[in-house]
């Protein structure tokens, strides 16, 4: 068994024909393999970076089809000129223009009237009038509700007439001191009893005053808790006035903003509940200190409410900008992505330089950057694909220079 098996070997392996098979598909797979690798070095935009890290740029000159002399013009003239140059790549380009980045900060924040008062009566008593209603506007000074007032008012009336009384009696004594029948401390004495007299209806008038109910300030009366008839308590609440004329609205900004909020700075806010409508305010107050729990600062901002549109309790949403530090502006075409992160083609004397960028801020039109270029230089937009390093560049709409580059136009040549 064994001997058979050994003729069998020799048939299927040490023919010549099955050797040259396998030569051939591993030919055939190593020139697909290479194939593949030059089809990605001349149309991968980064790929010249990592073959010549991996010392295969030859790679990129294999793929051109030209063995290094696509750039020979004439016959036989400029020998040498042109050896080993491609063709200049057509391209796109736009400026690079200075932006100012957009610093911005939303919080959501709370409206509340800039006044609120809550009118309770100084004495207790039962209401036998309330002289406004729900909604109504009211100034300061205007009586909104009445107590009941008989004893008050017969205690006034007591107390002119004892001020009456001991400023007759004042007269009285004078007029015995001028016939010397009185004497300077009984004109004294008179006098101090007018004066305490006086205060006691002072006093008298003031317990009166204080049994109608006035507004403190100018606003809008809330929905009354009370009715006429009610007893009443130096505790009870009477009405509620809200001065709208100005919306104070309370919110939080992070940490990193507390240097840049100011009093008197602009904002906007609009309506969680309306988007569509939004309202210009400034910043009207700033808190002095962090809280240590959310590592926030407190704002408050004040929106003029002249038409009554707004309510207190209303949520906001309030945005501030600031103005940041200034950036080379590009358009997100030029941004280009290769191994070391992301890149600009920019032309600098008719050559393609390969410029490493930091992406600082995406706009709609723009793209903010942090890199080595100035405003004014040239961009490439369109034709990245291209663009090789410190290969010529023929921008669209400016005229072709060769010479320049050290290439001699066939028809100048001689």
């Amino acid at each position: 068994m064994l001997g058979a098996a050994r003729p069998g070997r020799a048939a299927y392996g040490g023919k010549p024909e099955y050797w040259m098979s396998v030569w051939k598909q591993l030919l055939f797979s190593l020139f697909i393999l290479v194939a593949a690798v030059v089809a990605w070095a001349n149309l991968f935009p980064g790929s010249r970076d990592v073959l010549t890290a991996w010392k295969l740029d030859w790679l990129v000159v294999l793929g051109d089809g030209t063995g290094g002399k696509a750039g020979v013009s004439g016959e036989g003239g400029g020998q040498g000129g042109g050896q080993g140059r491609r063709q200049p790549a057509s391209v796109v380009t736009m400026p690079v223009a200075l932006a100012t980045i957009n610093d911005r900060l939303q919080a959501i924040g709370t409206g509340r009237a800039r006044a609120s008062v809550s009118v309770t009566p100084y004495d207790s008593g039962r209401l036998i009038d309330i002289r406004v209603r729900s909604g109504a506007h009211v100034k300061a000074g205007d009586v909104i509700a009445r107590l009941d007032a008989e004893g008050e008012e017969i205690a006034l009336d007591r107390a002119r007439l004892a001020r009456d009384d001991a400023a007759a009696k004042l007269d009285r004594i004078k007029a015995l001191q001028s016939s010397n029948a009185a004497t300077a401390v009984q004109v004294g004495d008179a006098e101090t009893v007018l004066r305490n007299a006086e205060l006691a209806l002072r006093d008298a008038e003031l317990a009166l005053a204080r049994r109608s109910i006035i507004a403190p300030i100018a606003g809008v009366v809330g929905i009354l808790p009370v009715e006429t008839g009610n007893y009443v308590t130096t505790q009870t609440t009477i009405a509620t006035i809200d001065d709208r004329s100005t919306i104070v609205v309370d919110f939080w900004v992070p940490e990193r903003y507390a240097t840049a909020v100011k009093v008197g700075a602009p904002l906007t806010a609009s309506l969680v509940a309306r988007p569509s409508g939004v309202f210009d305010g400034t910043v009207s107050a700033v808190d002095n200190r962090l809280d240590e729990q959310s590592r926030t600062l407190r704002v408050q901002a004040g929106i003029a409410n002249p038409d009554d549109s707004l309510r207190a309790g209303m949520s906001f949403q309030v945005t501030m900008k600031f103005p940041g530090d200034t950036y080379p502006a590009v358009s997100p075409l030029a941004i280009q992505w290769g191994t070391d992160g992301a890149f600009v083609w920019v032309v600098r004397e008719g050559k393609a330089k390969r410029t490493p960028v930091r992406i600082v801020q995406r706009n709609t039109e723009s793209v903010l950057v942090d890199g080595p270029i100035g405003e004014g230089e040239l961009v490439v937009t369109e034709g990245v694909q291209n663009v090789r390093e410190g290969g010529d560049v023929l921008v669209a709409g400016q005229p072709r220079v060769e010479a320049a580059n050290g290439v001699q136009a066939a028809a100048g040549g001689t």
